[in-house]
């Protein structure tokens, strides 16, 4: 009878659990995702001009971005909630209110100079769904001092990511990806600074590994409950495989915009695909067939989480081949380093002992269960 009733038991919480997971997304608001800015820019002689997109709610409420993934998490959540339902005139009009406060902390540095730009247009959409980010378009100018003196651009720490293309070069004009309030690669006057399809490959291997480590906490816990699975390498081998062959694919997919769907769906059913490989762990449910086989269905998901971030960094056509190959290997390394620090730090010296599944592995898959149920509410209801 035992026998007979464990395998429904199984496939009645497996069942209960990716019912719950898709219900929960049925009714999620979208996280108030943080975008990075895609700036292009013009040097010549006598002036820089930039042509920014990006979401400037967060800038007039003053929200530190540097770090943060989600607007609710700042202390000035309810401003940006605000301000998200103004209509754009209305927007416009706090952004130029705020302009001196914000303008203080953008960067065109020339030869060790601080040039001040000024607004010279601005395209602020009508409110749509608000718990979407709103895109607008800021056009800044600058005038340069007489000389050849090449121009740096940059910004602030707090207000997030900038992605930087100088245009008028072709495909091998260059794209800056700052953060931390890195300053560009210094732009020549008299010509277009490039850079070869190496030098993009490698920016962006670079760009998926931090998209992991440090930055992808939730892919992190994601794969280290694919570790606290077994140590065996046929198991780990097997899932590793299945979540990189699945997020490969729809990574591909979704950035090259064949098939898409909304933060609002994609976050949630992360969060909740990391509560059920912890839970699965801590119960000993299935066997390697069917874990790798929901791992690969999770993958796409993951795939999908990626393709919004590699999405908004505005890549041009040209480079997009090399960005999607670099971005995918940088997301691999970041993977197997989350894998190797692991096994270096429980598994190595604690993997063959008795109480290692007890007292290491059923902990760790518990706390990442509650860690992922939390962010699945958090994601969906606050």
């Amino acid at each position: 009878m035992i026998q007979v009733l464990l395998p429904s038991a199984y496939s009645l919480g497996r069942s209960l659990i990716l019912s719950m997971a898709l219900l929960l997304a049925g009714f999620a608001a979208s996280a108030h995702e943080i975008r990075p800015t895609v700036a292009d820019v013009e040097v010549d002689a006598r002036e820089v001009r930039m042509s920014l997109r990006l979401t400037l709610e967060p800038l007039i409420a003053g929200i530190n971005l540097e770090g943060l993934e989600d607007t609710n998490a700042a202390p000035e959540a309810a401003i940006y909630d605000q301000l998200r339902a103004q209509d754009s005139a209305a927007l416009e009009a706090a952004f130029r209110a705020a302009w001196d406060r914000i303008a203080g902390g953008i960067v065109i540095d020339v030869g060790g100079t601080r040039m001040s730009p000024e607004i010279v247009g601005m395209t602020v959409p009508d409110v749509g769904d608000v718990e979407l980010p709103r895109d607008s378009v800021l056009i800044l100018r600058a005038d340069l001092p007489e000389g050849s003196a090449p121009v740096q651009i940059g910004w602030d720490a707090g207000y997030g990511t900038l992605v930087l293309r100088q245009v008028g070069g072709g495909e091998e004009a260059y794209e800056g990806f700052l953060t931390g309030g890195a300053l560009s690669e210094p732009l020549p006057r008299a010509e277009i600074l490039t850079e070869g399809a190496g030098s993009v490959f490698v920016r962006y291997v670079i760009a998926g590994f931090e998209h992991i480590i440090p930055l992808g906490i939730d892919h992190i816990l994601f794969v280290l409950g694919l570790f606290f699975f077994s140590l065996k390498l046929r198991p780990l081998l097997f899932q590793v495989t299945a979540f990189t062959v699945a997020h490969t694919i729809t990574l591909a997919l979704a950035s090259l915009e064949i098939i898409s769907l909304p933060a609002s769906i994609v976050e949630p059913l992360i969060a909740a695909s990391i509560v059920y490989v912890g839970v699965e762990n801590v119960l000993g449910w299935g066997n390697v067939r069917a874990r790798t086989a929901l791992v690969f269905a999770f993958g796409l998901l993951h795939g999908l989480g990626f393709a919004s971030v590699l999405g908004d960094f505005g890549i041009a056509s040209e480079r997009f081949g090399w960005a999607l190959v670099g971005f995918n290997i940088g997301v691999e390394l970041g993977q197997l380093a989350v894998i190797a620090g692991a096994f270096l730090a429980v598994g190595l010296w604690f993997g063959k002992r008795d109480f290692y599944r007890p007292w290491i592995a059923v902990p760790a898959s518990l706390a990442i269960a509650l860690v992922g149920a939390w962010w699945t509410i958090e994601r969906v209801f606050l």
